[in-house]
């Protein structure tokens, strides 16, 4: 049986007929000899996190597609809205980028009563780089086996089982309180600050947790930790074995992360086509590194990018406010 087309083959030429109705001399005229000088992008969380290690590989490829240096620049604090801030308000010259997530464009403008700017209109797409499910996971001390079994478990423990985040209002937060919901169970979410809460997950302080598949493959292929199902609509390509939420009984269950480019408003039209342009050209060569990682790469057009980052805003503003999260 044939392979299906990679999505990021499909993304990509549907990206370059996008781009081919810019006319050349229009492309040219705005981005000049771009670029010629070093391009910074700007990271919202720490060094080694997912969007970190996405934005580094991309970034190096990005930089020899253009002939010139991409220096990444970490700028974590308030759940990423620091990073994201110091974007929006950059110089919209082309020369500052940032690889953001979900958090920071989709989920905090709910979470956060007050943000000093807003990501959906200061920030522009520009291209996404990859979805990266979260996988459902649960120290090897807890004899669940399947979905199913660790929701009896949890049925039969009501408050006394622990799951862990990476912070209040955060993908893998959410997700907990939406299998909570979905399956009529009352677990107690733990939040932590950043990724500290794999130790006591590791440590067996926490019974399970959602997590990103790149923050957790390596502990779940040393028998550390045991994956029980993804939180994609369909399987990732990372992990092809372990089962959907959906497939497990609860269809329509879908609460990954996804990271992408944008750049402050402002910035010049033809800038983002160059830029779209060259990470829809280097992604194919990533797409074996990045599936190995837990990435599933996308590409595609800014316009393409643009609507989905609106659809995720919508989704997860009704489940941030059913779960009465609030980050003040």
């Amino acid at each position: 049986m044939p392979h299906p087309t990679p999505r990021v083959n499909r993304r990509t030429a549907m990206a370059a007929t996008a781009l081919a109705a810019i006319s050349p001399q229009g492309v040219f005229a705005q981005a000049g000899d771009y670029p010629n000088k070093p391009v910074r992008v700007i990271v919202a969380f720490t060094a080694g996190g997912t969007t970190d290690i996405l934005a580094r590989a991309v970034g190096q490829k990005l930089g020899e597609r253009l002939k010139q240096n991409v220096i990444v620049e970490n700028k974590p604090g308030a759940g990423g809205n620091l990073g994201t801030e110091l974007a929006a308000r950059a110089t919209p010259d082309g020369y500052t980028f940032i690889v953001n997530s979900v958090g920071p464009m989709a989920v905090n403008p709910t979470l956060y009563k007050k943000l000093n700017i807003n990501p959906l209109t200061d920030l522009v797409p520009v291209v996404q780089i990859a979805d990266v499910p979260n996988v459902l996971v649960v120290n090897p001390g807890v004899p669940a086996k399947t979905l199913d079994e660790l929701v009896a478990y949890a049925k039969a423990r009501p408050g006394q089982v622990y799951y862990g985040s990476t912070g209040i209002g955060t993908s893998a937060h959410l997700s907990g309180f939406m299998l909570g919901k979905r399956a009529g169970i009352d677990t107690t979410h733990v939040p932590y600050k950043g990724a500290e809460g794999l130790n006591d997950l590791l440590a067996g302080r926490l019974q399970f947790s959602f997590a990103t598949i790149p923050s957790v493959i390596q502990h779940i292929q040393a028998g550390k930790l045991r994956a029980l199902a993804v939180t994609s609509v369909k399987r990732s390509r990372s992990m092809p074995d372990v089962p959907t939420v959906s497939e497990r009984g609860y269809p329509g269950f879908e609460a990954g992360s996804w990271f992408g480019f944008f750049a402050p408003r402002g910035t010049p039209p033809g800038v983002i086509a160059t830029v779209n342009r060259a990470v829809n050209d280097v992604l194919p060569s990533l797409e074996a590194q990045l599936i190995r990682e837990g990435a599933d790469p996308v590409g595609g057009s800014p316009e393409q990018f643009g609507q989905f980052v609106q659809k995720e805003f919508e989704k997860w503003r009704v489940v941030v406010r059913e779960s009465g999260a609030s980050a003040e």
